[in-house]
């Protein structure tokens, strides 16, 4: 299936790579005056039985699903590698962009050099369960393709607004001059819907008191104020904050000494019970897909305190964020879950009148753009999140203008 035919003749190609520790997403852009998406798709299971290449081409709407042999012994960066090569015609792209989680202190995107990918290598050890996977993306591009320009789109910058208090850690001071603080995430999700939001509903409430809850597999909030993040519910890595799929959010460190001293666990197998053992899953000891744990939840006590607890941390998030805030004036629900479960929205609002929230329970269940009720004071929205969208914008802005 040769696609090279359809997507050479235009003025801006864009490549978008998200690595994940158990996925990669992938998309294709072009760009006149509008962002136009080509084709999309994934690899997904990698490490796992039954791994699959899904692609969806935009132009005929066809899907095709492609198994990947459990004895290829390729890694996945190079057999996503090995397909696109076969689909594009990598001399018309102008450039690529790949979702890089952790950036540390980096404010912007920047132009993947030799010295950045080695500064991407020092940091792995904050990220264990992304970084890896993305630096071997970036090198195997570079590698087969050193021409088209590559651009880190990093997941932290949005935060470094974040004031100093918002960022600190409350451990010796000497862990803090190594860069050990909050930095937060989804950085892309969260700038992505800021520019949806002041486009669906004006610079002026976008430049208010805005929480975002970006809840999916990985799950968490930011609070924006005057277009800027001032706090988030993620910090040092991805595994704090909220209720994840597999991941537990926030955790008493002394019952992380305990799990590692009853179950004599390494720092890496700690490290996997946290990132993969953890959340919905830990709890519900069945699934961490929220769409699973809804149907079984009637009949499994698991389920049912697994999703309790997910809408509790959330309902708590949004009052503190509330707090830190002085208020709130438009609440954005993204991701997965935050889409399409309209009993999640409801169990997470519930009791939030105190900030003006009041759910219109027939928008709600439709999913529709406007989920609250005309009289409450906070408007509360469901917004689609599109972080390949956001990254081939990015590109073209930065490789337009160096």
């Amino acid at each position: 299936m040769n696609k090279k035919s359809s997507i050479e003749t235009t003025l801006s190609t864009i490549l978008t790579i998200n690595g994940g520790s158990s996925s990669i997403k992938f998309a294709l852009y072009r760009s006149n005056r509008f962002v136009q998406r080509i084709f999309y798709g994934s690899i997904d299971r990698i490490g796992l039985p039954h791994s699959r290449l899904i692609f969806s081409n935009e132009e005929d709407n066809s899907t095709d699903i492609l198994p990947i042999k459990a004895s290829d012994n390729r890694s996945a960066a190079t057999i996503l590698m090995d397909w696109l090569e076969k689909q594009l015609d990598f001399s018309v792209l102008t450039g690529i962009g790949h979702r890089v989680v952790h950036g540390m202190h980096r404010t912007r995107p920047e132009i993947i050099t030799p010295q950045l990918v080695d500064d991407l290598h020092h940091i792995i050890p904050l990220d264990l369960d992304h970084l890896p996977a993305e630096i071997e993306l970036i090198e195997t591009f570079r590698q087969r393709h050193p021409e088209v320009p590559q651009v880190a789109c990093f997941d932290t910058a949005f935060h470094q607004t974040m004031p100093r208090v918002a960022k600190l850690l409350p451990i010796p001071r000497r862990f803090d001059e190594k860069g050990v603080q909050r930095y937060g995430f989804h950085g892309l999700s969260y700038s992505y819907l800021m520019e949806e939001l002041a486009h669906i509903a004006g610079t002026e409430v976008a430049q208010g008191r805005v929480i975002l809850a970006h809840l999916g597999s990985g799950a968490s909030m930011a609070a924006v104020k005057d277009g800027k993040s001032v706090d988030t519910s993620m910090g040092f890595t991805p595994a704090s904050g909220i209720m994840m799929g597999t991941r537990p959010g926030d955790l008493d460190p002394g019952v992380a000494w305990y799990i590692i001293q009853s179950e004599q666990l390494t720092p890496t197998q700690f490290n996997h019970l946290i990132n993969h053992e953890s959340g919905l899953l830990g709890i519900s000891e069945t699934s961490a897909d929220m769409h699973d744990l809804l149907a079984l939840e009637k009949e499994d006590i698991r389920a049912q305190e697994a999703i309790s607890l997910f809408c509790y941390q959330a309902k708590k998030c949004i009052g503190a964020f509330g707090a830190a805030m002085g208020g709130l004036d438009t609440l954005v629900f993204a991701g997965g879950i935050g889409e399409n479960a309209s009993a999640i929205r409801s169990s997470i609002c519930e009791g939030l009148a105190f900030l003006g929230i009041e759910l219109d329970q027939k928008q709600n269940e439709a999913n529709a753009s406007v989920i609250s009720t005309k009289n409450g004071k906070t408007v509360v929205r469901i917004i689609h999140t599109d972080e390949e969208r956001m990254i081939a914008k990015t590109v073209i802005q930065l490789t337009t203008t160096t």
